[in-house]
């Protein structure tokens, strides 16, 4: 079996990347998929919230596999994790050094987060330009967007310039998000009745559906 490889990245920080990478890997979870999630990020906050996680409900009640990856062995423990779940959900650094490279290369699809502000949409273009390089598809996700305002419709307009799809589905901008993970648990896991999850579950079914 090989599985599906979905790479979270973005060069700027703060766009919520490991929040995307934790929620999509627990949404395939709970559509019945097994799933490995990778952190090669130096800053480690995956694998803090993983370890979290562990705490709060026991070693093997995650739901989740889980690595923390750096170096040269990045590329052959990611091929070995493919082999072994349907989904491989990567966090990537946030600057484009050899692991970022790395885990775009394994990508089927590069998941890019981008909070609605033309500063986030101009900074997104790195990333692009290093999934162009290494011939792999994008998508970019609007996060952390506001309940109301017409700049996530403008933003959303000139990121469909820059010749990338954006995804329909998008997160909102809920407290609830960073409050379920400092409990090493998701959204939906919270607040399972919430408007959070219907968007969780409807970016997950999105990105698990693209077609490039």
């Amino acid at each position: 079996m090989a599985g599906r490889v979905f790479t979270i990245a973005q060069q700027k920080g703060g766009a919520g990347k490991t929040t995307l990478a934790i929620h999509l890997a627990h949404a395939w979870v709970l559509a019945g998929r097994s799933v490995a999630l990778v952190d090669i990020d130096p800053q480690g906050s995956l694998s803090a919230w993983y370890q979290q996680r562990v705490a709060a409900l026991g070693e093997g009640s995650t739901g989740l596999t889980h690595a923390q990856l750096s170096g040269w062995r990045t590329q052959r423990e990611v091929e070995k994790l493919v082999q072994a779940h349907e989904v491989v959900v990567i966090d990537s650094p946030p600057h484009a050094e050899t692991e970022a490279r790395i885990a775009v290369r394994a990508a089927d699809l590069v998941v890019v987060p981008v909070q609605p502000s033309p500063m986030d949409l101009w900074a997104t273009r790195p990333t692009l330009e290093l999934a162009k390089a290494e011939k792999r598809p994008a998508l970019i996700v609007l996060n952390r967007v506001p309940a109301r305002g017409r700049l996530v419709d403008a933003v959303a307009e000139k990121a469909a310039e820059l010749g990338v799809p954006v995804a329909v589905a998008h997160l909102g901008n809920r407290i609830g998000f960073a409050a379920a993970l400092m409990e090493g648990l998701t959204l939906p896991e919270t607040e399972p009745r919430s408007r959070g999850r219907d968007e969780v579950e409807a970016l997950a079914a999105e990105i698990w559906g693209f077609d490039r």
